[in-house]
């Protein structure tokens, strides 16, 4: 495999402010995933008896996850600045031609481009790993990722708001100032890096299954977040069937708000990413398997709001201290693939999400809420059990994350 030899440094070092910028932006891309969950019914309403308008969330999806496969490798063998910035721009066009969509077969069509385009979210996440120094690489992580979680935060309530009070196409054509907005500030702020590759496209496709054979670290690491994620989706997958159940007797109104208490989120990525700078990344996933376990426990042996309140807190410290710092472990292994390891890193988690809503649905079916509650604490267990498995194979690790 032709790579150059080591990672070339940006022609500038990155500032607070372009790490801010880098944040904002991510969490605005993001966002675009989440906009039409929300508005469904009311897309829905705009084209009656034609069903297909169901899978405009689905195509969205499909979009993102053959983005997350196809474009990110780019980031190892283009400029990352200007992929990037042309990711904002094809994003802003996609999301125009969904507000001015006339049929569902183009609103889906639309809606595909928007996801994969979308995924500009994780470009961003590795690059500013590559601009950060070894000591401050968890700490810059877990900024950015601050973003992103802010983005799926707070889109769902943007749009639904949106949504209700002016329409669905109102809230895409807000998403397209948005959009270049972000491209923006990525434009005046990004350093210039060249590729850490010379490999062709399809040598980097390819390459994936070798980096995937090769890193030891990183098939523990995607397998552990996988099985983390699917924890979460189980959990959020089936809180509103829970609420209004008999014990609750609740609507989707308070089951939204619980994204609310999630905002906790925000602030476990950055407080994670210094913990594992100063302790090691390793504590802080050892730390979250076990705490997206207690979570589980919580939610299963004490049925209250207050449980799912105070687990809710519990299991997203859990889920995203696990995930900002296997992706500080990950980003360490190879500097010239960076791109392409997170290319399978967040394939292989965002399988374990689905998986795991598909889960949630047939415990749920089964055996209720413990049978929910039992799901989500074996998931978390066997995340426990492989990051255990990987320690005794690799006993020795240094903070990078890298094998000693």
């Amino acid at each position: 495999m032709t790579t150059i030899s080591e990672e070339i440094p940006s022609t500038k070092p990155m500032t607070q402010i372009g790490l801010l910028a880098m944040a904002v932006a991510a969490g605005i891309a993001v966002a675009n995933i989440y906009y039409n969950q929300p508005m469904l019914g009311i897309i829905e309403a705009e084209f009656p008896g034609q069903h297909v308008v169901g899978m405009v969330p689905t195509a969205t999806q499909l979009g993102y996850a053959v983005g997350l496969f196809l474009l990110l490798p780019l980031g190892d063998l283009v400029n990352r600045r200007w992929l990037i910035i042309g990711q904002f721009f094809i994003l802003a066009g996609a999301l125009a031609l969904v507000a001015v969509a006339p049929t569902p077969t183009l609103l889906i069509a639309a809606s595909l481009i928007v996801g994969a385009s979308s995924t500009v979210a994780q470009q961003i996440v590795p690059f500013a790993a590559s601009l950060a120094p070894p000591e401050k690489r968890g700490a810059t992580i877990g900024t950015v990722m601050a973003g992103v979680l802010s983005g799926i935060l707070f889109s769902r309530t943007l749009s639904g708001f949106v949504g209700e009070h002016a329409g669905w196409r109102e809230m895409f054509w807000i998403g397209v100032p948005l959009a270049l907005f972000a491209m923006a500030l990525m434009f005046w702020t990004l350093p210039h890096h060249k590729p850490t590759t010379r490999l062709p496209y399809h040598y980097a496709i390819a390459s994936l299954a070798g980096l995937w054979k090769r890193e030891r670290t990183l098939r523990a690491a995607t397998f552990i977040q996988a099985f983390l994620f699917a924890s979460f989706t189980a959990f959020w997958t089936i809180l509103a069937l829970y609420l209004q159940g008999p014990q609750f007797n609740l609507g989707a109104d308070i089951a939204g708000l619980f994204g609310v208490v999630g905002a906790v989120g925000i602030f476990a990525a950055p407080l994670a990413g210094r913990i594992a700078d100063r302790r090691g990344p390793h504590f802080v996933v050892w730390l979250g398997g076990l705490l997206t376990v207690a979570a589980w426990i919580l939610f299963g042996f004490w049925p209250s709001l207050v449980a799912l309140v105070l687990g809710v807190i519990v299991l997203d410290f859990g889920i995203q201290g696990a995930l900002v710092s296997n992706q500080h472990i990950i980003y360490a292994l190879d500097p010239n693939a960076r791109s392409r390891i997170n290319t399978i890193f967040m394939t292989g988690m965002f399988l374990g999400g689905s998986a795991g809503s598909a889960l949630a649905t047939a415990a749920w079916s089964q055996a209720g809420w413990l049978g929910v509650s039992v799901l989500g604490a074996t998931l978390g267990i066997i995340a426990v059990a492989i990051k255990a498995a990987h320690h005794r194979a690799v006993p020795s690790t240094t903070v990078s994350g890298k094998p000693s």
